[in-house]
């Protein structure tokens, strides 16, 4: 039996995260919060899900790599500096990083990387999240996620060809942009448009998480993946064999 160790184990996604170990026949191991000693669950676990916070990561990654442990870190809100860290994480130990556990999200992201790559850069791409009223970053990771995907299909870097909170008198949308637009408001666990518009002619490609407990089952069905993997850095996609 796997014991999965659980870091962030008293928000949301902690209570969803032990039903889902629970239901895959798993074992959890323990799990801390704020305060808690990461290298001690780390030691008494064969796996780690990292759902707490960005400043946290870094001692994440250094009580997995220490104890010799695979983690899965599905935190949103990391930047460059985290992503780098990840990196060397994961030339001791299988990392394996992600915007959104959704199994479904990850055959979107696939679906939207294959409709920019065949269409190209004379269709539009916008992506609109709706996401509860107490998230904190935006956009969200996984309307980040679903924005790599699109730039992956199309050769191109993110970063440069993204547009993002428009307001006033902003001009002409730049050919080849992939627009983003963030909604928060209630209870809502995650809903996701991907709009892909032609002249004459357009393709929704839609998302809408019901509850928390789908991104858990995704997590734990990556993280029993996770186990005995080679040291990488791996992402949804390869769980799905895709």
């Amino acid at each position: 039996m796997t014991n999965i160790g659980i870091i962030g184990s008293e928000g949301r996604m902690g209570a969803a995260l032990k039903a889902a170990i629970a239901e895959a026949g798993a074992a959890l191991s323990g799990g801390i919060d704020v305060g808690g000693d990461p290298i001690a669950l780390a030691k008494m676990s064969d796996v780690l899900v990292d759902f707490s916070s960005p400043k946290a990561l870094v001692g994440n990654l250094g009580a997995a790599v220490a104890a010799g442990r695979p983690i899965l870190i599905g935190t949103t809100g990391l930047d460059e500096d985290h992503h780098r860290t990840i990196d060397d994480a994961a030339r001791h130990i299988a990392v394996l990083q992600t915007g959104n556990t959704s199994l479904g999200i990850t055959l979107l992201a696939r679906l939207v990387k294959e409709a920019a790559a065949r269409l190209g850069p004379d269709w539009d791409i916008e992506i609109a999240e709706l996401h509860h009223r107490h998230k904190v970053d935006a956009p969200s990771g996984t309307a980040l996620l679903l924005g790599e995907a699109a730039a992956a299909g199309r050769g191109i870097p993110l970063a440069r060809h993204s547009e993002r909170g428009r307001d006033g008198h902003t001009g002409a949308r730049a050919p080849g942009a992939i627009g983003f637009a963030s909604l928060r408001g209630g209870s809502a666990a995650g809903d996701h448009t991907v709009l892909i518009a032609g002249e004459g002619e357009r393709i929704e490609l839609t998302h809408r998480a019901e509850n928390r407990s789908i991104f858990a089952r995704g997590a734990v069905k990556a993280a029993l993946w996770l186990t005995g993997m080679p040291a990488g850095r791996y992402g949804m996609d390869q769980v799905l064999g895709m």
